[in-house]
């Protein structure tokens, strides 16, 4: 069997992160389905498209990012959902990862640590799927 590339949503309300992250994605191997302007079309998009994973932003238009992820984790609570923002707040953070999200980047980040977080989250994500998965 073939193996299918990553499914990716990007939900972010600035266009030159939206950018950066799908170069990240794509150079990873994955494929960006969809991008998301606001939490609104987020969750459109998600329930359209259902992808493997989501890289969603906290602060945005419409409905912020820890919203979103709540209704995506009511939707299929096995999402890979990756946070990325510009807060450091503790609390935020703790939110989020109660909530269900894999991981947590910040958005001042360099270009090679974004690589290397989605890309070691996807393979925590896989090795989890793949220890529940009986064989």
């Amino acid at each position: 069997m073939e193996k299918r590339k990553a499914k990716i949503l990007i939900a972010e309300d600035e266009a030159h992160i939206r950018s950066l992250i799908s170069l990240i994605v794509s150079s990873l191997g994955a494929e960006v389905v969809a991008e998301a302007p606001d939490g609104e079309q987020a969750l459109i998009l998600y329930r359209q498209f259902k992808p493997d994973m989501v890289i969603l932003d906290i602060n945005m238009p419409k409905l912020d990012g820890v919203a979103v992820l709540k209704q995506i984790m009511a939707i299929e609570p096995q999402a890979l959902v990756v946070m990325l923002t510009s807060l450091n707040a503790l609390d935020v953070v703790k939110e989020c990862i109660d909530a269900g999200a894999w991981n947590y980047i910040l958005k001042n980040t360099t270009a090679e640590e974004l690589h290397k977080a989605i890309s070691a989250t996807w393979g925590d994500y896989m090795a989890a799927i793949k220890a529940r998965t009986p064989s």
